[in-house]
């Protein structure tokens, strides 16, 4: 852009030997390719940012092979872009949430005798015995009588949930059920014929495409960022929540406190995922939990307000020939390790499906359902897509040769510290 002015002077330099018309034309001309660079990036953006597909209608239309292309600055087509097309899209679907819980203090038991009342005296008997603790979160309506998916961190255990509609409408919310393993939430409100959402597919990201996030960071409602897909599937050790069943969407579209439960959207505005966590400390590393994950989550809460997740009973680390040689050498003969790949078992809970199914410390998980596993994320995506009771073939390389067990998974104890 900055070498046009020198050609308009150069131009003017040599006016004594040009007419007035001549330098018009010539004017015209430079003009003209302004007009022309400025629709030809227009038009080429356009069709970057829609993952290598044709030209959006709205643009073609206007765009002939003569050259012709000026006319969408003239017309005012492509002030949009697919941002602003996926905003306006999902935009007046997106809500805040706003919950409230009571909580008690629990003061030390030493604190009720009646020596250290008299000692410490009235800032003792000063601290509340009750406080109230509020958070604002996000949502999305999935359902036009009212549903709306959020994070169960946004909800949990709350005694009161206001949502508030795009407009400023308030309506009060119902948390219908709520997930902690997967850290899902549905809430329903008493409204109908809302504006929804429209869900994509998790299965077919890639890193590199656009990402659009809406949500209500630090109170600021209904804010818009963008960035991309910059990795799929993070275990939840990678994002540090071990506790969580979930492989992440990683995006660097800034996600920050508030944006929880807000809807990932891709370039044609549909969501593909849940705004969920960041790291602290961190820029660019925002997570969000597949939409394939989360319907199938929401399914389930609103079918039956609670779901079902099916477990071994098992800790369980990656085998490699060296963590064999260690182990071997420090567990003081209690198991030796016949196998220097698969997933090791390191503990197994007691009375567990797996305790019940004779899985043993020691043992390594080479097969299970005969698919090959060698990692203990496929380990817990194969018992994640199974279901609770049925049984599944699990081969493991034990001291004396492989043995094959049945072994039928139960249902997830939420309140327990078991990891799976």
């Amino acid at each position: 852009m900055d070498s046009n002015p020198v050609d308009t002077t150069k131009s003017s330099a040599n006016s004594d030997r040009a007419s007035s018309s001549q330098k018009w034309k010539q004017t015209g001309r430079y003009l003209s390719l302004l007009l022309l660079g400025a629709a030809a990036v227009v038009v080429g953006e356009r069709t970057l940012l829609m993952d290598g597909s044709e030209i959006p209608a709205a643009i073609a239309q206007q765009v002939t092979p003569g050259g012709s292309s000026s006319r969408i600055l003239q017309s005012g087509a492509a002030d949009n872009n697919f941002i602003v097309d996926a905003v306006q899209q999902v935009g007046p679907a997106v809500v805040r949430i706003d919950a409230s819980r009571t909580v008690k203090t629990q003061l030390p038991a030493i604190f009720q005798d009646p020596f250290f009342q008299d000692f410490f005296g009235p800032r003792i008997q000063g601290i509340p015995e009750e406080r109230e603790e509020r958070g604002t979160g996000s949502g999305f309506i999935i359902n036009s009588d009212g549903l709306i998916l959020t994070n169960s961190h946004v909800v949990n255990q709350a005694d009161t949930v206001t949502v508030t509609l795009k407009g400023g409408r308030q309506l009060e919310g119902r948390v219908l059920g709520e997930d902690p393993l997967t850290d899902l939430a549905v809430v329903k409100i008493e409204a109908s014929n809302l504006p929804t959402v429209s869900l994509g597919d998790s299965n077919s990201l890639q890193p590199g495409e656009w990402a659009i996030a809406i949500g209500n960071p630090l109170g600021l409602d209904n804010t818009v960022t963008v960035g991309i897909i910059s990795a799929t599937d993070r275990t939840s050790g990678d994002v540090g929540v071990p506790d969580k069943r979930v492989g992440f969407i990683q995006t660097d579209a800034a996600i920050n406190p508030g944006n929880s439960g807000g809807p990932l959207l891709n370039a044609r505005g549909q969501v593909i995922g849940v705004n969920t966590a960041i790291i602290g400390g961190a820029q660019g590393l925002g997570f969000a939990i597949p939409i394939n994950t989360a319907q199938r989550i929401a399914d389930q809460l609103i079918a039956n307000g609670k779901v079902d997740h099916p477990y071994l009973g098992i800790e369980m680390v990656n085998l490699t020939p060296e963590i064999q040689q260690e182990l071997n050498r420090s567990n003081r003969g209690e198991f030796q390790i016949s196998a220097s790949e698969g997933v090791l078992v390191v503990r197994v809970v007691p009375n567990s499906p797996a305790a019940q199914s004779g899985l043993r410390p020691g043992d390594v998980i080479q097969r299970i359902n005969d698919q090959a596993v060698e990692t203990s994320e496929e380990v817990q995506r194969l018992v994640e897509n199974s279901q609770v009771g049925q049984p599944l073939s699990v081969s493991v390389a034990r001291r004396g040769g492989p043995v094959t067990l049945s072994v039928r998974p139960g249902a997830f104890p939420v309140r327990s510290a078991q990891a799976q």
